[in-house]
């Protein structure tokens, strides 16, 4: 029963500062006040203060946790809304996921070799770019600690989504493709929920891009640790 009521008032307290967060950053836009970042923030603030352990506030973080799932697969609707346009540009797409994957994980690995970490962080590392569940199994099968990973995984979604829109404006890129493709590709969930501020172009391209990212992440992973030597 206690447990019970601890879950209770963690899951209302997370969803309570969530929307006091979405509403500061909707009154403000100011890319540093992205909901999921100062969210994140308030509670490890809170938590501290108090003194409560990570344990403890999973007690309740884990139902949040279970509607991940369901989150990303409400992504589907504007898939399904822009199924034509989206098959029309399936080889560009493709090529881009293909590229971003080999991008994002080599690089990673070799800012970790510069670095000189352990073997065992560099494994965590390489999937930071594909979404949190898939993330947790490759790096299991690779042989990394999952919950390095997911850190990894949860800073370079904040970091695309932050810098992001700041980037596109330094490079002048404007196309939904574009768009879409860096943010699925490099920042999964967390950049595809960025891109639905721009266009459903946008988010639907973000979506194939982080499912496909996902899917071929699993063989890149094993086949960029052989080809290192790792």
């Amino acid at each position: 029963m206690q447990q019970f009521l601890v879950s209770i008032i963690i899951v209302v307290l997370t969803v309570a500062m969530y929307l006091l967060m979405n509403r500061l950053y909707l009154k403000y836009s100011f890319a540093f006040l992205l909901p999921l970042l100062t969210t994140t923030i308030a509670i490890i603030v809170i938590l501290s203060v108090l003194q409560l352990s990570y344990e403890t506030y999973m007690i309740g973080g884990e139902w949040i946790n279970h509607l991940l799932g369901p989150a990303v697969v409400a992504l589907a609707l504007p898939l399904y809304k822009q199924r034509k346009t989206l098959m029309g540009k399936l080889v560009p797409i493709v090529g881009g996921v293909v590229m971003g994957l080999v991008v994002g994980m080599v690089s990673g690995l070799l800012l970790a070799e510069v670095l000189g970490v352990s073997q065992n962080f560099i494994l965590s590392i390489i999937p930071k770019s594909i979404t949190t569940p898939v993330a947790i199994q490759v790096t299991t099968a690779i042989g990394g600690i999952p919950s390095m990973t997911i850190v990894f995984v949860l800073l370079a979604g904040l970091t695309g989504a932050v810098l992001g829109p700041t980037i596109f404006k330094w490079f002048r890129i404007t196309s939904q493709l574009g768009r879409g493709m860096a943010f699925g590709s490099a920042s999964h969930a967390i950049g595809t929920s960025k891109a639905k501020e721009f266009d459903e172009l946008t988010v639907s391209i973000s979506s194939v891009a982080m499912t496909l990212s996902a899917i071929l992440g699993s063989s890149f992973a094993t086949l960029v640790v052989w080809l290192f030597n790792i």
